[in-house]
């Protein structure tokens, strides 16, 4: 086999122009195949971050009516109790769960103000002790809530990077008051995501969704909550998983064990997990017919380099027709010239698939740089592509191959 594999080399190295051509349709099929598939993982990636957030894996188990999140403005649901410290430390016992934490939240319309200005459009939320840890905020400024700001209710606030622009226009806001509902707050931090993420915006409709997530958000501790809205609510849950693929599950976990406190009389009203990451894969399977046609059209490149391969074999057999005819004179079997042949076939088009896979890597970070589209290299993808360039150059290599092993020896020396 080594010896084949010399010999292929030599052989390949003493034409290299026509050997180099032969190989360029499997190279631009390769090529074409490993950017295609670059693309398409990073446009899933893409639309994965875009509704989840790089590096967040956190997921939001709410209080559902129906198919929308209960609006605790209609009032407190009959049979919705408050969930339990211990209810939330469960929640730490589910798999691939590395943090819980508990939350209540409304509009923040109308209802923040610092003097004049007022925060429109943004949240307003009541937070446990593991809130800021759980959903990955670092401070900016300031520092965070203590136990004693949770056991003295005292009326101290956070506000993230959003809203401490709209409602301090730039000046630092540590120390300076603002009203929660006509109750005054000292800002005491200023929060910001440990990781940074901009979702890629395509169109109007990724503008509206993006813009009311980043209107600003204003903090304070679950334990001042009641003194705002005069009453406990149903408090939602956040969870942060170690992957972004392990969010269904583990939501759909979490909500079924707080879905076995409820006792209310209406059905409609459960806890459901915001699942992004089965939105994100509903909106990957649209494109997954597209993506598999691409795939087949630049099939059909490889399928004409292998035509090629196999038309420059022929032509090799008929040029060592003689060489052939010598070394079945001398005793060489069928089976020697036969493998010979295919190494031969099968080095050529290893050869142009490592080259192609190069060239598709190249090819997938100029369309990134080129169109800003994400594109995430495939290693299996990679390593198939050069299995199957190989597999090419054994089959369409077999009847070249097939026709020098059955020469007969006699004519083959005779052969000018």
């Amino acid at each position: 086999m080594l010896e084949n594999i010399r010999l292929s080399f030599q052989g390949l190295w003493s034409h290299k122009m026509r050997s180099f051509l032969t190989m360029l349709g499997i190279i631009i099929g390769i090529a074409a195949i490993i950017a295609i598939v670059s693309t398409i993982k990073g446009t899933n990636e893409q639309i994965k971050e875009n509704l989840i957030g790089s590096g967040d894996n956190t997921v939001n188990v709410q209080l559902y009516q129906g198919d929308n999140t209960y609006e605790i403005t209609y009032g407190i649901p009959d049979g919705v109790p408050v969930i339990s410290e211990e209810t939330r430390e469960a929640m730490l016992e589910i798999k691939h769960v590395e943090g819980a934490s508990l939350y209540m939240s409304r509009e923040a319309y109308s209802v923040v103000f610092h003097r004049n200005i007022g925060l429109s459009g943004g949240r307003i939320y009541g937070i446990d002790r593991n809130y800021l840890s759980t959903c990955n905020y670092i401070l900016k400024q300031g520092r965070g809530f203590t136990e004693l700001d949770y056991k003295k209710f005292r009326k101290v606030v956070i506000l993230d990077e959003s809203s401490a622009e709209i409602l301090f226009e730039g000046e630092s806001p540590i120390g300076k008051t603002l009203e929660i509902q006509k109750e005054p707050f000292i800002v005491i931090g200023v929060i910001t995501k440990s990781k940074k993420f901009e979702p890629v915006i395509n169109n109007i409709e990724d503008y509206y969704t993006y813009s009311e997530n980043s209107s600003g958000a204003v903090y304070v501790p679950d334990t001042t909550w009641p003194l705002l809205y005069n009453y406990d609510e149903p408090q939602s849950l956040v969870l942060k998983l170690d992957s972004v693929d392990n969010m269904t599950k583990a939501g759909k976990e979490a909500a079924a064990i707080l879905n076995d406190s409820l006792f209310t009389t209406d059905d409609t009203i459960k806890y459901k997990a915001a699942d992004l990451l089965k939105q994100a894969e509903d909106m990957q399977k649209l494109s997954q017919s597209t993506n598999t046609m691409l795939i087949w059209i630049a099939g059909i490149s490889l399928l004409v380099g292998g035509i090629g391969v196999m038309n420059i074999m022929l032509v090799s057999v008929t040029e060592r027709t003689q060489e052939i005819g010598l070394k079945k004179a001398i005793g060489a079997r069928k089976g020697k010239v036969l493998g010979q042949f295919l190494t031969e076939a099968a080095v050529l088009t290893s050869l142009g698939g490592l080259v192609g896979v190069i060239v598709g890597i190249i090819l997938a970070e100029v369309i990134s740089k080129v169109t800003g589209t994400l594109v995430a290299i495939s290693v299996p993808a990679a390593v198939l592509a050069v299995v199957f360039s190989m597999a090419i150059g054994i089959v369409f290599g077999l009847l070249p191959s097939y026709k020098a092993a059955n020469l007969d020896p006699i004519e083959a020396l005779r052969h000018e």
